[in-house]
C-alpha cells in the first residue's frame, strides 16, 4: 500500500463522518461537506481515527488509495478549519473590491473585471490590494483562486499582476540596446 495512505486521519472533536457505502460525508463547524471514495478503496471508521484499505493489490487500486486518503483528510479538514488563499494585486490602479457574491476588480484593463464567486467561497478584500480567497473544499478554493489570478497573471519585467502572497516571480532584465 501507499505511504500515504498507511497514515491514519484523526478525526478532531466537533467533527462528525458518516460512512455510507462508498460515499463519506463529514459535518463540522465551517459546514458540511462528502466526496465519494473509488470503488477499490474502503475505508473504516475506529475510536475517531479513518483508516483507509484496498481490496486488491494492483498498481491502480493503490495509487487510488492514497489519493482517497488525502481527499479525506482534505475533507475532514475543510469542515473543522477550512482553507484559504491569498493573493495580493501589484500594480498602479490595481484595486479589488468584495460586492456581496461578486468581486470587483479593477486590472487596468478598459473595462472592469466582475469575477461571480460560487456558492461555498467567501471573500474577503481587507485592503484594495489583498485578495483572501475562503471555503471548505480545498479544490474549489484553488480553482476560485487560480481564476482569479488568471485574469492578469504577473509579468516577469516590472511584476505587476495578481499572485500568490507566497509566490515567486523571477524577473527578468530589460533588453539592453
Amino acid at each position: 500500500m501507499s505511504r500515504v495512505a498507511k497514515q491514519p486521519i484523526e478525526v478532531p472533536k466537533g467533527v462528525e463522518v458518516t460512512i455510507s457505502g462508498q460515499d463519506v460525508s463529514a459535518k463540522g463547524p465551517k459546514g458540511q461537506e462528502s466526496v465519494t471514495l473509488h470503488k477499490d478503496v474502503a475505508v473504516t471508521l475506529e475510536d475517531g481515527v479513518l483508516g483507509v484499505s484496498t481490496s486488491s493489490k494492483d498498481q491502480k487500486s493503490v495509487a487510488m488509495t492514497g489519493t482517497m486518503r488525502s481527499l479525506l483528510n482534505n475533507l475532514v479538514t475543510g469542515v473543522n478549519t477550512g482553507f484559504q488563499k491569498k493573493l495580493e494585486l501589484r500594480g498602479v490602479g490595481y484595486r479589488a473590491q468584495a460586492q456581496g457574491s461578486n468581486l470587483n476588480l479593477t486590472l487596468g484593463f478598459s473595462h472592469p473585471v466582475v469575477h461571480k464567486v460560487p456558492n461555498g467561497i467567501t471573500i474577503e478584500t481587507p485592503s484594495q490590494t489583498e485578495i483572501i480567497v475562503s471555503g471548505i473544499n480545498k479544490q474549489v478554493v484553488g480553482q476560485v483562486a487560480a481564476d482569479i489570478r488568471g485574469y492578469r497573471p504577473p509579468e516577469p519585467y516590472k511584476g505587476k499582476g495578481v499572485r500568490y502572497v507566497d509566490e515567486y516571480v523571477a524577473m527578468k532584465e530589460a533588453k539592453k540596446k
